[in-house]
């Protein structure tokens, strides 16, 4: 699939970057998926956060991080742009984090929110 390599609408922290080539070492690790960012309906504030390994889709955008090559959906740069995601090691919570400056609201979780 052609796709042209384009500006990232969201940035990932160090720790972030760390994680996720962490679990891209992993040996059962399918190398020909890409971190998929983006949003999908539903959560408690209306919209939720997609990341995670996916395959490559015509009407995704290619954005790369370090070497690490990330997808989203065209649509889903309006509600992400400016977005960083982070990584938390914190002993009450573990996992990604969203800082979304477009969020008009979010929920206690972190992971829904709205525009």
């Amino acid at each position: 699939m052609e796709t042209m390599t384009i500006q990232a609408p969201v940035t990932f922290t160090s720790g972030a970057l760390r994680e996720l080539k962490r679990l891209m070492d992993a040996p059962d690790f399918d190398a020909t998926n890409f971190i998929r960012v983006g949003v999908k309906g539903g959560g408690c504030s209306g919209l939720s956060y997609v990341l995670g390994f996916d395959k490559q889709e015509a009407d995704d955008d290619l954005f790369e991080f370090e070497g690490i090559q990330a997808i989203m959906k065209k649509a889903h740069g309006l509600y992400l742009a400016g977005m960083e995601i982070d990584f938390s090691e914190g002993l009450n919570a573990r996992g990604f984090v969203f800082n979304n400056p477009n969020a008009s609201s979010s929920c206690g979780c972190g992971t829904s929110f709205a525009v």
